[in-house]
């Protein structure tokens, strides 16, 4: 079974080929399945779940990122794995991590590395430019970092804990989100323009159902 968290505007599904990917282990039918739902959907965020041809989608009040949001740190709950990782429904190894309100920032078992969000992927700013986990960290197959490794140079590396470096949350639904993290330094304005730029959920991107040839 998997499952994808999509964001229909009136434009159409945001990163729509980032969840056809996460969809595609499924198969042709599973694919097929998913257009046909997207294809007549209203505007609004769905938690989509997919065995084979059959799909459950359920419609969702919406994203629990707001800039400057309040962040807490924890230890990864998957911390005995290897990323990337299929996207978990709820209830899932993540539930135990959220909280209302407060986003909290996964870790390494020593509480050294940043490795993901509980709700999004995590990208830092190191003042050159953008930097992302290493890829053989344990965090969610992202449909928003996936698409943004295709729009801006990115460089691997690991995000320290004690870093002043400015962090940004990027997932599917929210696009950029700017936290509240103690100990960071702001985030440059231009910075902060060129990757909503490149992951703007009202944007008429290329990416959406029904779009080219």
């Amino acid at each position: 079974m998997r499952y994808t968290t999509v964001l229909v505007t009136s434009r159409g599904p945001f990163l729509l080929e980032g969840h056809r990917r996460r969809i595609a282990p499924e198969g042709p039918e599973a694919l097929a399945a998913l257009d046909a739902f997207l294809r007549d959907a209203a505007p609004g965020v769905y938690g989509v779940r997919l065995e084979g041809r059959c799909l459950v989608a359920v419609r969702r009040e919406g994203t629990a990122l707001r800039d400057g949001i309040p962040t807490r740190l924890a230890s990864s709950p998957v911390a005995g794995l290897s990323g990337p990782l299929p996207k978990p429904p709820s209830p899932g190894p993540y539930d135990a991590v959220r909280l209302p309100g407060v986003v909290t920032l996964l870790t390494d078992p020593a509480g050294t590395e940043v490795w993901e969000a509980c709700r999004a992927a995590v990208v830092s700013w190191d003042g050159r430019g953008w930097v992302v986990p290493p890829r053989d960290r344990p965090a969610v197959d992202s449909v928003a970092l996936a698409a943004l490794r295709d729009l801006l140079p990115l460089r691997e590396a690991p995000i320290p804990v004690a870093s002043r470096d400015p962090l940004v949350l990027i997932n599917a639904v929210a696009g950029v989100v700017v936290p509240a993290v103690p100990g960071r330094d702001s985030l440059p304005g231009e910075a902060l323009r060129e990757i909503r730029a490149a992951l703007d959920p009202g944007a008429d991107r290329a990416d959406r159902i029904g779009s080219g040839p």
